[in-house]
């Protein structure tokens, strides 16, 4: 009996003096999921319009397609971010011709 309550209490012991980690996501990785999820889902978007539009349906186009493109203005946002949190410079080129198409949906519906 000592010796379960011995082995019990230095279990007890080790679990509670060694410190616990919470696996929290950093930055960097929350703001490339969100430009992952933002992302896909308006290409999911872009691509749902597109299926309709040849099955012959104009339901909400405009719509569908302005949602489309502010999921993928803020998609962009939150890569700079991204970059941003990590020090290193994002590639403006791509980022802005990503953003000039985005904004194109946006404007032209």
């Amino acid at each position: 009996m000592k010796r379960f309550s011995l082995i019990t209490l230095l279990i007890l012991l080790t679990l509670v003096s060694l410190p616990t980690q919470i696996h929290a996501e950093n930055s960097f990785n929350i703001y490339m999921d969100d430009f992952y999820s933002k992302s896909n889902e308006a290409n999911k978007i872009l691509k749902d319009i597109e299926k309709n539009l040849k099955e012959g349906s104009r339901e909400k186009v405009c719509t569908r397609q302005r949602e489309a493109a502010r999921l993928g203005i803020i998609a962009n946002t939150s890569l700079v971010k991204a970059y941003k949190t990590i020090g290193e410079e994002p590639p403006i080129e791509v980022i802005n011709a990503s953003k000039n198409r985005w904004e194109s949906l946006l404007n032209k519906c």
